[in-house]
């Protein structure tokens, strides 16, 4: 049996040796105003189709403005923020079954940011 646990043993060792460098990690602060402004980036087909032409889409809060998510989006992602659009989406009924619910209503923010400039967030593309 002592032969089973050495070669579970040196398979470990190699493994451990083996794990690949840490990847560059995603150059995004912490920032207060952000955590409270922006709830998540948007990801669908149309988002992804958009950050071709530099123009990125998140969900945010419902008392949200333009000026308070373009100071966010420069100071969690340290770029340059040209425009931003906002849209309200309606909430909306679903019926599934008997059962009848609310889809809740979403505000999202379209951000155009400077030509040569990227989020990393988006890097991986469809």
């Amino acid at each position: 049996m002592a032969l089973f646990k050495k070669t579970t043993e040196e398979t470990k060792e190699k493994a451990v040796k083996a794990v690949a460098p840490k990847e560059k990690t995603v150059d995004v602060k912490e920032s207060p105003l952000a955590t409270q402004i922006l709830l998540r980036p948007r990801v669908t087909e149309k988002a992804y189709t958009l950050n071709a032409l530099n123009q990125f889409v998140f969900i945010i809060t419902k008392e949200a403005t333009k000026k308070s998510v373009k100071r966010a989006i420069e100071e969690a992602y340290n770029v340059t923020v040209e425009q931003v659009n906002i849209i309200k989406l309606p909430a909306k009924t679903r019926v599934m079954g008997r059962n009848v619910g609310m889809k809740s209503a979403v505000k999202k923010a379209v951000v155009t940011i400077k030509k040569g400039q990227t989020l990393e967030l988006f890097k991986g593309g469809m």
